[in-house]
């Protein structure tokens, strides 16, 4: 806790600058993603020094921070986290909340309607009642930080688009790799964001019906999914076409643009969009959010 409140506090308030000063995260994660086993009692994993991180702007802000602007922003009727490990983030939520984790350990105060499930993501979502608890509501925000590898990564994502609200958003975590030996399937660092960035990758280049966004957020970055489409049958088509690319061992070749971030927009400019209102109060109407969906591809650099 010492070492994080004093990157925070060693952190540029100059979102431009430039250089490998970003702010490192200093804890390692625990293992309880998505899919992983829970660790052995007592075993503390043990990971070498990471190598130099690439030269990028420096975050303007961590992505807790950023998750809580959305939650403001997006007033979420339903929250749905695929990775819970300690809480940190779903106690940033209200409203209805779902969390899923196979070895959660629960260390902050809640506020919300909350129905916790000890599963990994999979089992979730095979459950013919897993949504139950959103009495009917389709999924306004979900927030995906589950298993660290990019095919359960995209499973996760397929589930979710299919219960999300027309005016949903879709949050990845740990998707802008510092260096090729973050990015890795096999974790060697304390900070380690996996090849989690394949999925988004594959979601940019092969559904341009989507609006993905790349946030350069602390430390290891997040996306934003929207413009969703529950009733997609592409997601299928393209998790069995890109297998073998997610499969891919190490070392990783994360794309030169997540590692210097040059097509990561900044957080401020995400939350301080005027659109947000529109898109709470029209969020069950596909038809009526076409004007917010412009604002966020002229931020995306997709319109003039």
């Amino acid at each position: 806790m010492r070492g994080q409140l004093a990157g925070w506090i060693a952190m540029p308030s100059d979102g431009g600058s430039k250089g490998a000063g970003a702010p490192k995260a200093t804890r390692p994660r625990a293992a309880g993603e998505s899919g992983a086993a829970a660790p052995e009692k007592g075993a503390r994993p043990r990971f070498g020094p990471s190598d130099p991180f690439a030269a990028f702007p420096a975050p303007p802000m961590w992505r807790h921070t950023f998750i809580s602007g959305l939650h403001r922003r997006l007033q979420p009727r339903t929250y749905l986290e695929i990775g819970v490990r300690d809480g940190t983030s779903l106690a940033l939520a209200r409203g209805k909340v779902i969390g899923v984790d196979p070895a959660y350990r629960i260390v902050q105060e809640l506020h919300s309607d909350l129905r916790l499930f000890r599963l990994a993501s999979d089992d979730f979502f095979a459950l013919p009642d897993a949504f139950a608890h959103f009495d009917g509501l389709p999924t306004d925000l979900a927030f995906i930080d589950g298993m660290h590898l990019s095919e359960f990564a995209f499973r996760d994502f397929a589930n979710v688009e299919r219960v999300m609200s027309a005016g949903g958003v879709v949050i990845f975590d740990d998707v802008l790799p510092r260096n090729p030996l973050e990015a890795a399937r096999d974790r060697r660092t304390g900070a380690w964001a996996g090849d989690v960035y394949k999925v988004v990758d594959a979601l940019r280049r092969r559904r341009p019906d989507l609006l993905v966004l790349l946030v350069n957020t602390a430390p290891t970055g997040t996306a934003i999914v929207t413009r969703l489409d529950p009733q997609t049958a592409k997601n299928t088509e393209i998790y069995d076409s890109e297998l073998a690319t997610f499969l891919e061992s190490d070392p990783q070749a994360p794309p030169p643009d997540y590692l210097d971030r040059s097509t990561a927009v900044d957080p401020r400019q995400i939350l301080g969009l005027d659109v947000w209102d529109r898109l709470v109060a029209e969020r069950d109407s596909a038809q009526s959010l076409a004007p917010v969906w412009e604002t966020f591809e002229s931020l995306a650099g997709l319109r003039p």
